[in-house]
């Protein structure tokens, strides 16, 4: 397994791609793909089958994942 410089619950900001600039928190971290999830960024619509849940079915709209390399953690405040 890899080590790398985040993990899930840091803060983090995004340094490339479409959500450059933007921060937030590590949902989860995905070691295999080396990609993180970053809490409230790249939000993807995801299409649900019918089920009990969503008896029509529904576009659900939930966090995509982020290359580890376009992220770095977020500097702590001065206190």
């Amino acid at each position: 397994m890899p080590k790398f410089h985040v993990k899930k619950g840091d803060q983090v900001v995004v340094i490339a791609g479409k959500e450059k600039g933007k921060s937030g928190k590590i949902i989860a971290v995905l070691t295999k793909k080396e990609r993180v999830i970053v809490e409230g960024l790249q939000m993807i619509k995801k299409h649900v089958r019918k089920s009990q849940q969503n008896p029509n079915g529904a576009i659900v709209e939930r966090e995509g994942s982020i290359h580890i390399s376009n992220v770095k953690k977020a500097e702590a405040a001065a206190a």
